[in-house]
């Protein structure tokens, strides 16, 4: 099965302007990113999608494989898209399982990868899937850059959010699990085709969450739990607890010194 890992990643992020070459250990989070993916011996290959000749160089210069795209992408999920209708014109070959792995996910792991893909191969109604984690704090909770999601009982995603879900109001943590998206998100070909055909949706824009255009159009996402500690970069205090975190990261000796 032809399953290929892209990594979206531009400069204009409007919470981190710059992020994918902001350095963590002395090596752009990019790379790091890249790196890790590249471990996932379940992916055929890995690619960095952009629209930034800056990024496109410093992957090259790892003798990464990138695609530009274009600059008006306003989700992830589409400039993915774009990336694997030209691998595909490139290649010859179509793309079974395309999985997108978040630029400022620079504790990704090859197991994460493989996990979040697990759903897609053995479960036929599956056709895109998510990671999810434990929410460690109430601050974590609370922060608008951390996606909050609630699953039903068949951990399918009922919503999103940038804000606390479910509400604090009778809740106290204890209950019902706080969880939060980590973006590690594989989609069957023809899942991610029909996510662009589909119109933007009001939800997906108020929160600026991908997976909220499926929901409103009535698809399912599946969720998958992970335990592996994972933290998403949105703002320098974030890069500063990546550093603070991945530096004794045994992944991180295999690969420091490229």
């Amino acid at each position: 099965m032809n399953i290929v890992g892209i990594i979206p990643a531009r400069m204009a992020s409007t919470r981190f302007p710059g992020k994918p070459l902001a350095r963590i250990m002395a090596m752009p989070m990019i790379g790091h990113v890249y790196h890790r993916s590249k471990m996932a011996t379940i992916l055929n290959e890995v690619y960095v999608a952009t629209c930034d000749q800056e990024i496109a160089d410093y992957i090259s210069g790892l003798g990464g494989e990138i695609v530009m795209t274009s600059s008006s992408h306003e989700r992830a999920s589409d400039r993915v898209a774009e990336a694997m209708i030209i691998i595909e014109e490139k290649t010859g070959v179509k793309i079974e399982i395309v999985v997108l792995i978040q630029g400022d996910e620079p504790m990704v792991t090859p197991e994460m990868i493989k996990a979040a893909i697990q759903p897609l191969l053995v479960e036929k109604n599956v056709t895109v899937s998510n990671l999810m984690a434990d929410i460690g704090s109430d601050e974590e909770f609370e922060d608008p850059n951390e996606i909050k999601v609630i699953v039903n009982g068949h951990n399918s995603a009922m919503y999103f959010s940038r804000e606390p879900i479910p509400s604090r109001k009778k809740y106290n943590g204890t209950a019902f699990p706080m969880k939060k998206q980590v973006c590690i998100i594989p989609f069957t070909r023809q899942c991610l085709l029909d996510y662009t055909a589909l119109e933007p949706t009001p939800l997906e824009v108020i929160e600026s969450i991908d997976m909220l255009r499926f929901l409103e159009h009535g698809k399912q996402v599946k969720m998958v739990h992970t335990d592996h500690q994972t933290v998403a970069v949105d703002t320098k205090a974030d890069l500063r607890q990546v550093e603070a975190l991945i530096k004794d990261d045994p992944l991180l000796r295999k690969y420091q010194d490229d």
